[in-house]
């Protein structure tokens, strides 16, 4: 089963991260995600740029807003993810605890869901399984 880590923090853990220097960063997450790899559980991961680089789409009216950001206060964005290819939601704890992350960055930890998740004769459900299909036969040609 995959599990998304999904990293927070508080304005006083961005700070704390603006003051250390970038190459400890760099090596502390890199040595975590080495390990990760090594332990064949990392499916994928991702920094993110700081959320003013970013945009919102609401969906709240007939017309979709889009709104620049930063949108929102620092607790509710994310920085990053990882997403871990795991056999329990114990593991996936286990690995999120070995985050190199100080006090006031937080990790929300969701299931990620599979076809098992849906019905299996709902037509967009079989049309998603044959993409699926199709997308991984193109890779293993590549």
């Amino acid at each position: 089963m995959k599990y998304m880590l999904i990293m927070r923090s508080t304005d006083e853990a961005v700070a704390a991260y603006k003051e250390m220097p970038f190459e400890q960063v760099i090596e502390a997450m890199g040595k975590y995600n080495e390990s990760m790899i090594k332990a064949g559980v990392l499916a994928a991961g991702e920094g993110l740029t700081d959320a003013a680089e970013g945009f919102v789409v609401d969906f709240s009216a007939e017309t979709p807003l889009i709104t620049d950001g930063p949108y929102g206060e620092t607790k509710e964005l994310f920085n990053g993810f990882w997403i871990l290819e795991v056999s329990s939601r114990e593991e996936a704890a286990e690995w999120a605890s070995r985050a190199p992350l100080g006090p006031g960055s937080f990790l929300e930890v969701r299931r990620v869901t599979d076809m098992s998740d849906f019905p299996a004769d709902n037509e967009w459900i079989q049309k998603e399984a044959g993409w699926r299909e199709e997308e991984e036969a193109r890779r293993a040609q590549q």
